[in-house]
């Protein structure tokens, strides 16, 4: 797969407007990619404008912990971003303890998402609603906070204890992490 290209500074200017106006009048939305992160195409239409985008799309997920939240959460490795789906995604695997993935959804909000009701209790992280996931007959070790973000685009914050155990753990871990993030959250 190539490499993306950046555009020049001084193209980005008079080119990302040009691409905007020609993919909203084929009545597409633009792409969910970040700004500088354009995808070589020989057609325009798959080709992600490089424009500064507002609200979820602008933000990259890896950058949503900071060294000094990932010292608060116990995450004491990089992220590796990850497409899952077709969302953007980043993931911190602690060797031997737990890993967190933190995924941006901003086509689906929380009423979109299929969930196991019986699964879910409802709560709030900041100014965010949301709900947190977790099977406790299941006991598995794994708990998600899902945060809506408006109507349509929602972040999933997904936990997984190393051995599969303790899911009361993985649950405060995932509130942790939700914690730190939803104030970066539009």
């Amino acid at each position: 797969m190539a490499e993306p290209v950046r555009a020049q500074p001084r193209v980005r200017r008079w080119l990302a407007p040009l691409l905007l106006l020609l993919l909203a009048g084929c009545g597409r939305p633009p792409s969910a990619e970040p700004a500088g992160h354009a995808v070589t195409s020989a057609s325009a239409s798959a080709a992600a404008p490089p424009v500064a985008w507002t609200g979820l799309a602008a933000l990259d997920p890896c950058t949503l912990l900071s060294p000094q939240d990932r010292s608060a959460a116990g995450i004491s490795v990089l992220g590796k971003p990850k497409d899952i789906a077709g969302a953007r995604a980043c993931d911190w695997s602690v060797p031997g303890t737990f890993g967190v993935t933190v995924t941006l959804t901003a086509t689906d909000g929380l009423a979109d998402l299929d969930v196991a009701k019986k699964n879910v209790t409802k709560t709030t992280v900041g100014r965010h609603p949301g709900w947190k996931v977790a099977d406790k007959k299941a006991a598995d070790g794994t708990c998600a906070v899902l945060l809506g973000v408006g109507d349509g685009a929602s972040v999933q914050i997904d936990v997984s204890n190393t051995g599969f155990s303790d899911t009361p753990l993985a649950c405060r871990r995932a509130g942790t992490v939700a914690g730190l993030v939803e104030p970066k959250l539009p």
